[in-house]
């Protein structure tokens, strides 16, 4: 399956629909955009998964999610500025013909992840 990624809004029970992420590769403290994309009413990325497991390489990738504007656009009122703006996850790949799974958990306050499967 290679790459994929899902949000859910820890604050209002609910996928994170309408979140905009940016995927990035990584090298020696440099960042490549590979895609930006908006997640689907179900919190994931609306054409599938971001890599599927011919086209994934081993190496470092950064996704980057909107969470302050994604808490905007849902009429929550935010601090100026806001605790948590864009949340970055750095994370390797080191089997690429394994399934990456790339799970966030956020609210305008807290965010957790973990590989899922």
């Amino acid at each position: 399956m290679g790459l994929s990624t899902h949000v859910l809004d820890t604050m209002h029970g609910t996928p994170a629909g309408g979140m905009a992420v940016a995927l990035f590769t990584t090298q020696a403290g440099q960042s490549a955009l590979v895609r930006r994309f908006t997640l689907n009413a179900d919190g994931r990325n609306p054409d599938g998964p971001l890599y599927r497991n011919e086209d994934l390489r081993a190496g470092t990738y950064r996704l980057v999610f909107d969470v302050a504007g994604y808490f905007r656009s849902r009429g929550v009122a935010l601090p100026d500025p806001p605790f948590l703006d864009q949340v970055a996850i750095d994370f390797g790949i080191a089997r690429p013909n394994e399934h990456y799974h790339v799970p966030l958990l956020v609210s305008p306050w807290s965010y957790s992840t973990y590989r899922g499967s």
